[in-house]
């Protein structure tokens, strides 16, 4: 009985040394930001002061073939925020099955326009006007590069529960064709209630940097299957890196609505960022006029942020 019960012993203790062979290491980080955000004056927010934090783990490991496989998970105050698999083929290029908002497709490029803090919609009433997204749950995603041309793609299988068919986007983009110039044009096919209510999506961007300034122009396009339901975006933006910690940006959105009824939105933000280490210090200010097309109804938004990496 005791050289059964060593040998047993002996066994799994091989075992646990093979599983271990093969087991690879997670990495954990974090970030903590204080913010104090006001709203406009027609708008009860309460208190100013908020606190959020996310915690983020990735792991990675090599296949016998040479590719190699990568995990992300991140969270936002304790809650799920997303997810990421990669598999990495080398020159071929890279497959992902993704929950992130911006992994691959026109997900990853609706908003290409050089800031230093915020995009100049964000948290406004009008912010998801004129932007060309698709559904970013449970996402195959492709992307490559390819002779200085990059590719990316995404399919997103049934959308959602009260959707049919699936959405669907690809993007071709290119900081090599000029100097100093970045190029980008994207097509996406969005999922509707029906085969004839889907949505057709189309942007396109260009960046020019010189020295530590950056300009941005992109426009954008939704196409909806209702009558008098077209918008049209055009974002123009320009950066400055005031020295290595140092950045300040502006920019401009103008949103035109197909319905003759509605008003351009305009939208414009002003940001500046200094990172010091694992300590960065935003600020933004954006300011939203005729929102949704309705004139006269406008927001505003002014946020002060520290936050810490580890």
């Amino acid at each position: 009985m005791t050289n059964m019960k060593k040998l047993g012993l002996t066994a799994l203790a091989g075992s646990l040394a093979a599983t271990s062979a093969f087991a690879g290491a997670v990495d954990v980080t974090g970030t903590a930001k204080v913010i104090y955000a006001t709203q406009d004056q027609s708008e009860v927010t309460g208190n100013p002061y908020s606190m959020s934090q996310g915690l983020g783990f990735s792991g990675s490991g090599d296949l016998d073939n040479g590719m190699a496989i990568a995990y992300t998970y991140t969270m936002t105050n304790a809650a799920f925020s997303s997810s990421n698999l990669k598999l990495d083929m080398g020159d071929t290029g890279t497959l992902s099955f993704s929950n992130a908002a911006n992994s691959s497709g026109i997900n990853a490029y609706f908003d290409k326009m050089p800031t230093a803090g915020e995009q100049v919609w964000d948290d406004l009433d009008g912010q998801a006007n004129g932007i060309t997204t698709i559904s970013n749950a449970n996402t195959l995603g492709y992307v490559g590069t390819f002779s200085g041309i990059g590719l990316s793609m995404s399919y997103n299988k049934n959308a959602g529960a009260n959707l049919h068919g699936s959405s669907k986007s690809i993007v071709v983009s290119s900081s090599e064709l000029m100097d100093n110039v970045e190029l980008g044009f994207g097509m996406g096919d969005k999922a509707g209630a029906s085969n004839n209510s889907g949505t057709d999506l189309a942007t396109a961007y260009a960046t020019y940097t010189m020295g530590s300034i950056t300009a941005g122009l992109q426009l954008s396009t939704i196409d909806v299957s209702a009558a008098n339901g077209d918008t049209d975006r055009t974002h123009i933006s320009v950066s400055m890196a005031i020295n290595e910690n140092l950045s300040a940006s502006i920019g401009q959105s103008v949103v035109e609505f197909e319905n003759p009824a509605l008003d351009d939105q305009e939208n414009t933000g002003y940001a500046v960022s200094y990172t010091m280490g694992s300590m960065t210090v935003a600020a933004f200010n954006n300011n939203e006029n005729s929102s949704g097309g309705t004139a006269g109804t406008d927001d505003s938004v002014s946020e002060i942020s520290v936050a810490f990496a580890f």
